[in-house]
């Protein structure tokens, strides 16, 4: 048919006949056999150019005698000169005896790659081989050129597919191929994709050699994508069934070792990138444990997750249901706490010898298994192991609402999934360390190295905003209560300014002591302190420092010398008033600590 009477969303092809042949596009056939109860069914394609004629991955031995049949109905076999095959297994190439028998045209030819003759050539055909790769991946035919796309190592290192500019039509070999359950010509959904999936997961061996193909793919006008197995894409299914593809993970038989179960390999498939996904998209830990649950539940009867990791002052975090894993310090002894840091021999080591770990079955040296006294379930340990490998830097440990059959599968699930969840918690870890150090760094700004008082930058930030807050609540007052040692620099000069600092360090430790929680105790700077006390009045001020006056004079010192040094200190109160700015009420504070050292020092006088 021509062009114009038909379309490449192949719609009216939704329910053909495929007891005969099915026409695709302008002079391009279906001509495929069904067999019943397969899965990897097979397509073969015919592009009618008169005598010219191609036919496209002819097919196995079982599927030729119906292929055959189906030539026939639509031209003369004989008139068929190019057998196209992208590749040399069975399924596309072990009819290729039965047509050398049947051809009788010298100028019959096989279209293939250098490396797939490699291995057709052992079928001793008499027909010669005409490589794309010696002509310029190009074949001129009646009213179209064929050309050809190398796409290696998707299978194998010599795959080639075949585009059709003239119609559109991509001959795409294994890619875009599919397991159906029941057969299906034309592929009718997006849906579609999850017989992509495990086809390709197992088939491919990367996501970078996919991804490649489809890059490919992309530089051609495709309106329809033709595979040798699964269903045929349709023109708006084309941008979509290719951008999946460059987005998954091949090479799945790596997941499994010794397990071959496409299905189940592709499960753990998804779950192992939905769990990466889940590490790009959350940051907060409550939302990357919910889900990782959520993903694990996928293979295991999981009920819960919990997770210990060793922080780098050596306590250990636990990220837990019960704190909305928020973080806690762990207290509680568990048995595999001690390994916290060991090295992953010394755990499967105590496993195999320590009797104590009678009641434990060591999965594979991987994880361990610990059944309930009541037999309703079970407890998996997973030691998570950093980059280095030599150490246990935490534990998830699941808990199954039963117990599970550890089948080789079910312990590689658990392999896998080990990995991720060490991401997880290893990247907590480091935000909580993130955490600790800012806060050290913060603790430092704000706090005196020497004395451990808080900082006059510390003054400015939460004072001002005690102000701010003064001024709009009356009864918000506060006093600042300025500090100063008597005749410090004599006891420097005497004794040394390492019995100066220990000085200072005993008056600071006492105005901490006295202070209430609401009080700010400062170092203003040399032997000057300011306490600014929150919420009393101006009476209250000058009880509680007259008090704080006796306690300093009363207090000895013992710095080494025969007889322990007694000090005093004089003091100058002043209670803000609403709208005054800190350095006003600080300078108030200031003049009556003047007055009182001009008065005699150990002394109070109020500003």
């Amino acid at each position: 048919m021509s062009k114009a009477l038909w379309t490449s969303d192949l719609t009216h092809l939704l329910d053909a006949d495929c007891s005969g042949p099915v026409e695709l596009a302008d002079r391009i056939w279906w001509v495929g056999h069904v067999l019943v109860d397969d899965p990897f069914q097979c397509h073969v394609y015919l592009l009618e150019q008169g005598d010219q004629s191609v036919l496209f991955d002819p097919g196995s031995r079982l599927t030729f005698p119906g292929t055959l049949a189906k030539i026939e109905q639509v031209i003369a076999f004989t008139q068929i000169r190019y057998f196209v095959c992208h590749h040399q297994d069975p399924d596309i190439a072990a009819s290729l005896p039965l047509i050398d028998e049947l051809n009788a045209r010298e100028d019959a030819l096989i279209v293939t790659h250098w490396r797939a003759q490699a291995l057709l050539r052992h079928y001793a055909l008499r027909m010669p081989f005409w490589l794309i790769d010696q002509h310029n991946w190009r074949l001129q035919l009646e009213d179209r050129a064929l050309e050809f796309v190398f796409t290696p190592y998707a299978h194998f290192p010599g795959a080639f597919c075949s585009f059709d500019r003239h119609t559109g039509v991509m001959f795409s070999s294994d890619l875009f191929g599919g397991f159906t359950t029941t057969p299906q010509l034309v592929a009718r959904e997006e849906s579609h994709i999850e017989a992509l999936k495990p086809f390709h997961e197992h088939y491919m061996p990367s996501n970078d050699i996919l991804g490649y193909a489809m890059a490919q793919f992309e530089q051609y006008p495709i309106e329809i994508i033709a595979p040798q197995h699964g269903s045929i894409i349709p023109r708006p299914l084309v941008s979509f069934m290719t951008e999946q593809l460059k987005q998954l993970n091949c090479g799945i038989y790596l997941l499994g070792q010794d397990d071959s179960d496409i299905r189940r390999l592709s499960r753990l498939n998804a779950t192992l990138r939905a769990i990466a996904e889940t590490m790009l998209l959350y940051r907060d830990f409550r939302d990357i444990a919910t889900r990782l649950l959520e993903l694990v539940q996928r293979s295991l009867p999981a009920e819960r997750i919990d997770y210990y990791a060793a922080l780098p002052d050596q306590t250990i975090l636990v990220l837990k249901r019960e704190n909305r894993f928020s973080g806690g310090i762990e207290t509680q002894s568990h048995d595999f706490l001690p390994f916290i840091g060991q090295s992953r021999d010394i755990w499967i080591e105590a496993h195999r010898q320590d009797s104590a770990f009678a009641d434990h079955h060591l999965c594979s040296d991987i994880f361990c298994e610990k059944y309930a006294s009541d037999g309703s379930g079970s407890r998996l340990a997973i030691p998570l192991i950093g980059p280095s490998q030599q150490r246990i830097d935490g534990f998830a440990i699941i808990e199954l609402s039963q117990s599970v059959p550890f089948t080789k599968a079910i312990e590689q699930i658990v392999k896998q999934l080990a990995e991720p969840l060490q991401v997880a918690l290893e990247r907590e870890v480091i935000y909580r360390s993130i955490d600790l150090e800012r806060e050290k760094a913060y603790q430092r700004s704000i706090r005196d190295a020497l004395t451990g008082l808080f900082t006059r930058f510390y003054m400015h930030d939460v004072m001002g905003r005690q102000c701010a807050l003064h001024d709009r609540d009356s009864s918000a007052e506060f006093a600042a209560v300025m500090i100063d040692i008597d005749h410090f620099k004599r006891i420097n000069d005497s004794y040394g300014h390492g019995a100066g600092d220990q000085v200072l360090q005993t008056v600071a430790a006492m105005l901490i002591d006295y202070s209430r929680t609401t009080d700010i105790p400062i170092r203003y700077g040399g032997e000057e302190f300011i306490i600014f006390i929150v919420s009393q009045g101006v009476e209250e001020s000058m009880v509680a420092t007259n008090r704080l006056r006796d306690m300093i004079e009363r207090m000895t010192i013992d710095i080494g010398t025969e007889t322990p040094l007694s000090i005093t200190a004089s003091f100058g109160v002043a209670n803000r008033q609403q709208g005054e700015s800190l350095e006003h009420l600080i300078e108030r504070a200031d003049e009556a600590l003047y007055r009182a050292k001009e008065g005699g020092r150990n002394r109070v006088e109020s500003g």
